[in-house]
């Protein structure tokens, strides 16, 4: 029985990998994922080597898009032609027209290009499969430029925004010297507030903290908070 495997990739750790896993999932409920955070600096992607290695003829890999199967366009080109030779299906979600089975459909369409010499017909076929071949690079390569202009291009917005914004005196991020308060933190403060021998309570830091099962960076930030507060408050 044939299999499906979707791959995904993020340039760094920090990115978030999940919209990859579900626009695939969405399409291919069956895919099996592999995923990895792969950047210039590291030079083996070990995920995508375990699904080259495990994927036979018949199998289908899904991409959420061109751009996840390599880093650059030469890179891509290869890989799609191996895998392409080896007879493995290959679904790119953004660029469909890159999908293996428009090249493979387009070869079985001129298969009727037939004539009595069965040399020729041989030397049709060859020169039809590597002109088939040229084009799917060259659609390779444009899907590669396509993508990393819409990554300039967002770059570009973001850059943008943030000069407008900065114009019209707007605070870009947190403002300097705000703290944001969670709930679990305002609860945690209250507490320490309550039971603390520094405060209202008769309780020592060490019981405090095994009592309300927080970490010692956390409770000292939450009673340097509360010390301050108290000190303003004087």
């Amino acid at each position: 029985m044939n299999k499906i495997y979707g791959y995904c990739r993020v340039s760094t750790k920090e990115q978030v990998i999940t919209r990859q896993i579900e626009n695939i999932l969405k399409e291919y409920p069956n895919a099996k994922i592999y995923q990895e955070a792969f950047t210039g600096t590291v030079t083996d992607r070990k995920e995508w080597n375990k699904v080259k290695k495990i994927v036979k003829v018949g199998d289908t890999i899904v991409f959420d898009s061109v751009s996840r199967m390599s880093r650059n366009a030469d890179e891509g080109v290869k890989e799609y032609m191996e895998l392409l030779d080896k007879g493995v299906n290959l679904i790119f979600l953004k660029e469909k027209y890159i999908n293996t089975e428009v090249y493979q459909e387009q070869l079985k369409i001129n298969t009727n290009l037939k004539t009595d010499d069965t040399d020729l017909n041989e030397t049709i076929m060859k020169g039809v499969g590597e002109y088939l071949k040229r084009l799917a690079t060259r659609q390779i390569i444009i899907a590669f430029e396509q993508s990393e202009k819409e990554v300039q291009d967002l770059r570009q917005r973001t850059r943008e925004g943030m000069a407008i914004a900065k114009a019209k005196g707007s605070q870009i991020g947190r403002e300097k010297g705000v703290t944001f308060e969670t709930k679990k933190s305002k609860e945690m403060k209250e507490k320490i507030q309550k039971l603390s021998k520094d405060f209202n309570g008769t309780l020592k830091d060490t019981e405090l903290m095994e009592l309300l099962k927080i970490a010692r960076n956390s409770y000292y930030k939450y009673k340097k908070e509360l010390l301050n507060n108290k000190l303003e408050n004087q």
